[in-house]
């Protein structure tokens, strides 16, 4: 029984609902667009079923008349829809599962904070295995004097590729003496570093060298010196005596003894604000008493960091030296990370721009590849990279050579990529290297070209894989096919057709009525001292102009005068009179604490509206009509048949 039941579900679901033009609507079709629509997972009422019926046909008679005038192959149309398939595609290019670890990775990251030193080796991330060997076998070593009890900052200093761990000696007239840091890279925190450096810090413990790692600027070696709770967003202010880099050790006692001076002064009573004000340095944070811009901690020099890691809110350091020279600080704020839905959106924003997020991106190339059967011609491939010559890493690779060159270099699916894709792509993408092989460059511009060919490749089949997909897209192009004729016919037409405006607003007056209203003015009098002269006033005299320079000539100003035409229900004081010509007696307003009085001057009969005073109304009313009149035209141009046998089985079947 039940696979008689789902058996004739089916054929209902095949059969033809009904015939616009010479487009066939099957039962599905129609259904499925009314159900996402409309209703989800209630009883469908019958009556409106029928009503959307009809403006589904509207709607395809629409978009069949757009693809008869070809707006579908408009240049701007394909262009927007193609903006809008982009964004629609996203999700199925990310592998949700590592998406969501790497969210959460972050927000666990985010709540601390590291301080760590490095050591670097700088290599090509396209460098040939020869020499990447000989960095790593060099970096291992160093590894071992660390691992065997050799100070770190001595090592960096030594050995470090990075020219900050080193000083940078002074030149006259270009740049001041600058000291090295001896490979401390200071405080920070998630999406500060690279990520495989990042992820090095995380992992290694506080006092502990990290396992070598790689980057994009070559090898590291790690040593965490701190792990600490978060401190978020900073404001601070802080008192500033500057200490030259090069300054001598007598210079530098003379500072000294002036902030310790400083400080003296505030343990005895003086505010930190007015010690700013006298004796601060930093003249552009001075006039804010110390205020500093808010920081996070990779902002500032890790000392000043350090400092405040160790106050509570409003307290005042002791003495901080930096290599700017002496602060003594004062803690205003901090804003810690928040909950993880409080960071999530903010977070998603980041790892979008991350490297990181390329996880995800590589695990849905794995998968595309896994499902494609993904094949390298492993021989062909090596023999076009060794014909490559110093062209291609000076980029001026040449083409020609290869333009009908069928050789297969992968294969995707059914699709075979041959060398002349691929010397195309290379000659798009080419840009000139340094100190790299062209077989190495060659190599990198090759995984580059399968990454995009496979994402190419899934994208060209989203709609037969994903019927959602294919739904919505349907959705988008017929909604952007069906906005532009509106537009043109309907809603634009209805507002530049002056003339057809005032013609059917001269056909249909009776529409736009007036009810029946007063000509009126309220005075409303806000200083009570003054109401018993402005009611004498108002008894003596009729005209508003008249009475306004009755109350400039006698200096009464807290009187507002609001004439107008009112209908009920318009204003509460005009609805509160008999409807009658004549001055009402004085209204308090408890609420603004105002006496009010009304005059009205006559009672006008109900009467049409003048078309700009319902413009908005006539001209929405008028593009109803046009388009009720079009549609009229596309039924008689596109005959629209209904088979009602089978939308009685859809009646009775929801």
């Amino acid at each position: 029984m039940l696979s008689m039941i789902a058996g004739a579900q089916k054929k209902t679901d095949n059969s033809v609902l009904m015939n616009i033009g010479n487009t066939k609507v099957t039962a599905k079709e129609f259904m499925d667009v009314f159900t996402k629509n409309n209703v989800q997972n209630e009883m469908i009422d019958k009556k409106s079923l029928d009503e959307y019926l009809d403006l589904y046909i509207n709607f395809k008679l629409k978009v069949m008349e757009a693809e008869a005038l070809k707006m579908d192959t408009n240049k701007a149309f394909i262009r927007e829809l193609d903006g809008y398939r982009t964004q629609l595609a996203k999700p199925y290019f990310t592998d949700s599962k590592v998406s969501e670890a790497l969210l959460q990775e972050a927000y666990e990251r985010k709540k601390k904070d590291i301080r760590a030193s490095h050591i670097l080796l700088m290599v090509d991330k396209n460098a040939s295995p020869k020499d990447t060997l000989e960095v790593y076998n060099r970096i291992m070593k160093i590894w071992q004097r660390a691992e065997n009890g050799e100070d770190f900052a001595t090592l960096a200093l030594e050995t470090s590729e990075d020219q900050s761990a080193k000083d940078r000696e002074a030149i006259p007239n270009q740049r001041s003496f600058r000291p090295g840091n001896k490979g401390d890279l200071g405080y920070f925190s998630v999406f500060d570093m690279v990520y495989p450096f990042e992820n090095g810090a995380y992992e290694t413990p506080v006092g502990k060298v990290s396992k070598l790692l790689r980057s994009e600027f070559g090898y590291h070696l790690i040593k965490v010196n701190e792990k600490t709770e978060a401190s978020g967003m900073i404001e601070a202010a802080h008192i500033y005596v500057s200490v030259n880099p090069e300054a001598k050790e007598e210079e530098i006692a003379e500072k000294e003894e002036k902030i310790n001076f400083i400080h003296q002064k505030i343990q005895g009573g003086m505010s930190f604000e007015d010690a700013v004000k006298e004796y601060s340095e930093d003249r552009g944070s001075a006039s804010r008493n110390g205020l500093l811009s808010k920081f996070t901690v990779n902002r500032i020099v890790p000392e000043f960091v350090h400092a405040i890691k160790q106050m509570q809110l409003g307290e005042v350091s002791v003495p901080v030296r930096t290599v700017y020279g002496f602060h003594i600080i004062k803690l205003i704020s901090l804003e810690k990370p928040g909950t993880f839905e409080e960071e999530s959106a903010k977070l998603k924003e980041r790892l979008a721009k991350d490297s990181r997020s390329q996880k995800s991106e590589e695990a849905v190339i794995q998968q595309i590849k896994k499902d494609a059967k993904f094949k390298i011609y492993e021989k062909n491939l090596k023999a076009f990279l060794a014909k490559l010559d110093s062209n291609v890493v000076k980029a001026t690779f040449d083409v020609t050579p290869y333009e009908n060159s069928k050789t297969s270099l992968f294969k995707l699916g059914k699709k075979v990529y041959s060398e002349d894709g691929f010397a195309a792509f290379i000659a798009n993408k080419q840009s000139a290297q340094e100190n790299v092989k062209p077989e190495n460059y060659g190599n990198k511009l090759f995984q580059e070209y399968v990454k995009e060919s496979c994402m190419a490749y899934e994208d060209g089949q989203l709609e037969s894989k994903y019927p959602e997909f294919a739904s919505l897209m349907k959705e988008y192009r017929d909604g952007i096919l069906l906005f532009d004729l509106m537009d043109q016919r309907v809603w634009s037409k209805a507002v530049k057709d002056t003339t057809g405006l005032k013609q059917f607003y001269a056909e249909n007056k009776e529409m736009y009525m007036w009810k029946e209203r007063a000509e009126a003015t309220i005075y409303s009098v806000s200083d009570k001292e003054e109401v018993s002269q402005v009611k004498t006033l108002l008894s003596s005299l009729i005209q508003d102009d008249e009475i306004r320079k009755s109350f400039e000539r006698d200096s009464i100003n807290s009187v507002r005068i609001q004439p107008g035409k009112f209908e009920q229900g318009d204003n509460k004081f005009v609805d509160g009179m008999t409807w009658k010509p004549g001055l009402s007696e004085e209204v308090y307003f408890d609420a603004d604490k105002h006496t009010v009085f009304v005059r009205i001057r006559k009672i006008i009969p109900p009467e049409p509206k003048a078309l700009d005073e319902a413009r908005g109304l006539i001209t929405s009313d008028y593009q109803n009509f046009l388009e009720k009149e079009w549609i009229k035209e596309l039924r008689s141009k596109y005959p629209v048949s209904v088979n009602h046998k089978t939308l009685d089985q859809i009646k009775a079947r929801y």
